[in-house]
């Protein structure tokens, strides 16, 4: 799906977060960071791999990564989901697919038979020089931190 590889520098990137404030790609220079693009805030899927990356953010943070996840969702719908679930990490929300674009993970799917344009899950796991180290395409959504650490 995506077109970047291992050892690609990682897009640039700015958007804004589930309460509005501008994030960047150069807000984490110097950590790495886990990247997570899911395709929908609430629904089932996202909801476990969300929770899964949440419940093990102590030993991310222990390895020196930094979690953020992005989806196409409103701010509003993005709040809600951090609120929730009480996500230590920021949403964001990429209405615009400036990011989801960037890192090419949007495309077509299949779901039921049927085909549509959407977001894939794909995580991109970015080192401290901006520098992507691991790209998982196959995610796991009840073991993502297992296949990430």
């Amino acid at each position: 799906m995506t077109t970047l590889q291992i050892g690609d520098k990682a897009p640039d990137f700015q958007s804004i977060n589930q309460d509005g404030n501008a994030v960047s790609l150069s807000d984490f220079s110097g950590k790495k960071l886990v990247l997570f693009f899911y395709p929908k805030a609430s629904t089932p899927g996202c909801t476990l791999e969300a929770c899964n990356l949440s419940d093990n953010y102590s030993r991310f943070v222990a390895h020196g990564y930094d979690v953020l996840g992005v989806s196409a969702d409103n701010t509003k719908r993005q709040s809600n989901f951090k609120n929730k679930f009480e996500f230590p990490y920021d949403l964001l929300a990429d209405e615009d697919k400036s990011v989801i674009n960037a890192y090419g993970v949007w495309g077509p799917k299949k779901f039921m038979g049927r085909e549509y344009d959407g977001i894939h899950r794909i995580t991109f796991v970015i080192d401290e020089k901006g520098i992507i180290e691991n790209i998982i395409t196959k995610v796991k959504t009840k073991e993502h931190t297992a296949q990430i650490l």
